[in-house]
């Protein structure tokens, strides 16, 4: 019997660009019950795009990540997130074989790279795959890849996110990150200072210092959005996404 190829789809550009060069055998969404709304939108369009069904794994203990945060009593420690291994990491093992190739779909940006890398070292016993890398293609070419297919982004990124994550995801602790929550999603916003200070924890650093939420200066500036972009390389792997 083969080796299961698996794509983990994030609901994100780059994650659908890799999922759709790799041709895996199983496409795999881990649920986190926390993303935008058009996220669900692009999920169907993407389905579509691929010609088959996305497997969904989720966590049979947590409904999503403000249930991870209120059950476990806090957000991020130096180990990660509880919500990512609750709603991602746990599920993956749960559904995952031991001979199973893992795909993944980081970007050739730097920083990427570097977690790409920090990935491959967290978990030398996987198999894994970084198309995205190997083809030198980056987040600002995989939206342009995306557009250029046909499909509409999901919403987040025109709003400046760089990614289609969780809103909000307490792993981001740039005051322009949540400039962009509070203006765009101000409910999420306000649970969010309230679960900070009901947990005395401090998620947003400005200038070197921890800040509360609610003292994130009001005029504080949001990031720009990424713009898509295609390159040589990018044209090469757009070859490939009509080749099948």
């Amino acid at each position: 019997m083969s080796r299961r190829r698996v794509s983990w789809y994030s609901c994100g550009a780059a994650s659908a660009v890799a999922t759709k060069l790799s041709r895996p055998d199983i496409i795999a969404y881990n649920v986190t019950g926390s993303e935008d709304v058009d996220n669900a939108r692009f999920y169907n369009d993407c389905e579509r795009w691929f010609g088959e069904k996305i497997t969904r794994v989720g966590s049979a203990d947590f409904e999503d990540t403000w249930d991870v945060w209120d059950r476990r009593r806090y957000l991020r420690d130096r180990n990660g997130a509880p919500c990512t291994q609750e709603l991602k990491v746990k599920p993956r093992l749960q559904f995952q074989q031991p001979d199973d190739i893992h795909i993944f779909g980081y970007t050739a940006d730097r920083g990427d790279v570097r977690r790409a890398e920090g990935f491959r070292d967290h978990w030398p016993d996987l198999t894994v795959e970084f198309p995205l890398i190997d083809r030198g293609i980056t987040k600002a070419a995989c939206l342009a890849m995306i557009e250029s297919a046909g499909l509409r982004l999901p919403r987040v990124y025109a709003m400046g996110f760089p990614n289609a994550n969780c809103i909000p995801c307490v792993k981001a602790s740039s005051p322009d990150y949540w400039s962009m929550i509070r203006y765009h999603f101000p409910q999420e916003f306000q649970r969010m200072n309230g679960v900070c200070k009901s947990l005395d924890y401090k998620v947003c650093r400005v200038h070197g210092e921890w800040i509360h939420l609610d003292e994130l200066p009001d005029d504080w500036p949001m990031a720009a959005p990424i713009a898509p972009e295609c390159d040589f390389l990018c044209g090469l792997a757009e070859g490939e996404l009509g080749s099948g």
